[in-house]
């Protein structure tokens, strides 16, 4: 069997971003790039109200020293509050948050508390002032490196200086204490107002590696 047989080509139906515009190549390009996590960021302002927010423009962009990202669109609380305080958490948004995280992303006003209003416990963190979602199972406290401006959104980059996990979640293997993906039970982003839970977990081992 030749590869072409192995992986047949699909017929495809091309679309122009020049032609569609930014708002629905965006959501196009939403719909493809999935299932995005999500970071459920909690902050706090100067007058100390609190802000939980879930944003699935999330992913991890340094290894050494770990360090996350993610990106709000527009110029939201979130960065508002990173900006003044230096600090944010991430919380995992498992299966059971699922309509608590849903109802943060309303748009509250600022001297409104998301946590309040979704009826979410609030957790305080080891080293930072921003709050943790209590029932999340893993949380990542954060420090401020960078906000960087990107057309109307923001990346916002933090050095991960704690992280806690849900005991039950954990295994260890081979000297290694992990989480174990199923039990963390997470949800994702995917087009439309689709979400998704965690699904099949494929295993592989990578090329090269023992």
């Amino acid at each position: 069997m030749d590869a072409a047989d192995a992986h047949p080509q699909p017929q495809r139906t091309e679309f122009d971003p020049a032609q569609l515009g930014d708002r629905e190549t965006t959501l196009l390009v939403k719909s493809i790039l999935i299932p995005r996590p999500i970071a459920w960021v909690g902050t706090v302002d100067g007058a100390g109200v609190t802000n939980l927010a879930p944003h699935s423009f999330f992913t991890m962009a340094s290894e050494d020293p770990p360090i996350v990202l993610f990106s709000s669109t527009t110029r939201k609380d979130t960065v508002a509050n990173v900006e003044e305080t230096g600090e944010f958490t991430i919380s995992l948004v498992s299966r059971p948050l699922f309509e608590a995280a849903n109802q943060t992303s309303a748009p509250y006003p600022r001297e409104v508390s998301e946590f309040e209003r979704a009826g979410l416990a609030e957790e305080d963190s080891a080293l930072v002032t921003a709050p943790r979602a209590a029932a999340s199972p893993a949380v990542l406290e954060c420090t401020l490196e960078n906000v960087i401006p990107v057309g109307t959104s923001y990346l916002v980059l933090g050095r991960v200086v704690r992280v806690a996990v849900d005991t039950d979640t954990l295994s260890t293997e081979r000297g290694r204490t992990l989480p174990l993906a199923d039990r963390l039970d997470p949800l994702a982003r995917l087009g439309r107002n689709e979400w998704s839970a965690l699904g099949e977990i494929l295993t592989i081992t990578r090329p090269g590696t023992a």
